[in-house]
């Protein structure tokens, strides 16, 4: 699933190609939608929340649509083809410079722009948001505390205590903080920090396509240990270790360094080799 700062930066783009555009195509194709025409429409804004993208229009609605694990957003010129099939395509909103083509997008819908709420209230607070103040901090350093009893690594990853980390964050968190994602957050040392350091990584990465948290943007350097199992710590040259953290569908694959990151460890087993991707 996308980090929040994919999901910011798709907004970005979005933005900046419609806001303030009227659409001469408005296709929602969604099957809850399809009797909707958003041509003539003016695009006021595009806008994220977490992992939520809105699109607003001049006529006090809002579409609004989540990636989830594949979907996405693209930009075309009007009679470009386009880089997925066309079944796949779940919304088309072009104007006379621009086409954005929405694929397999999940959880559309079309609803008030004053009921946006509806939909994201649930929410921790943003990490991305652009009004972030000490009370957006506070109130996550209230909802991250009172999850005491929980994992490190799940807590980072519940939108409902702060909205924007996914598990590539989560992963380098726990190691730049030399915890195992399996510390209880009631033994985090200064969860403040936690939450700081999950925005700085987020705000780092939010305005290119590129993520790292090593400050490098070479091939294969980008992360300190997620997606590297069985690979050499670049810190002290420990080997990797992957581990499946969480049940059901809200498991995730955890890299962690068992030197640099001390701490308990996952009760199921645990691999030193290999490579995996997040579900």
């Amino acid at each position: 699933m996308p980090e929040g700062d994919t999901v910011h930066l798709t907004a970005a783009r979005l933005r900046a190609a419609l806001a303030g555009q009227s659409l001469v195509r408005g296709e929602l194709r969604h099957p809850q939608l399809v009797e909707h025409d958003l041509a003539g429409r003016t695009v006021l804004d595009v806008a994220s929340v977490g992992k939520h993208l809105f699109t607003r229009f001049d006529d006090g609605r809002s579409l609004h649509s989540h990636l989830r694990l594949d979907g996405a957003w693209h930009l075309y010129r009007p009679g470009m083809p386009w880089q997925r099939p066309a079944h796949q395509a779940r919304a088309v909103l072009e104007t006379a410079e621009r086409t954005a083509v929405g694929f397999n997008l999940h959880d559309m819908e079309l609803l008030p722009t004053a009921e946006e709420d509806r939909l994201v209230g649930h929410l921790g607070p943003d990490l991305l948001d652009p009004d972030w103040s000490d009370e957006h901090a506070a109130e996550a350093l209230r909802r991250f505390t009172a999850r005491g009893e929980s994992e490190l690594g799940l807590v980072l990853l519940e939108q409902r205590v702060m909205a924007g980390v996914g598990n590539l964050y989560k992963t380098e968190v726990c190691f730049l903080l030399g915890l195992s994602p399996w510390t209880l957050v009631r033994d985090v040392p200064d969860p403040a920090a936690a939450i700081d350091l999950a925005r700085t990584l987020l705000l780092r990465n939010a305005d290119r396509p590129q993520q790292s948290t090593t400050g490098e943007l070479a091939r294969g350097r980008t992360t300190w240990v997620y997606d590297r199992g069985g690979q050499r710590c670049r810190r002290c040259g420990t080997r990797i270790r992957t581990a499946h953290q969480g049940d059901g569908v809200h498991a995730r694959i955890a890299w962690w360094c068992p030197t640099c990151q001390p701490g308990p460890s996952p009760r199921g087993g645990v691999r030193g080799s290999g490579r995996g991707r997040p579900g």
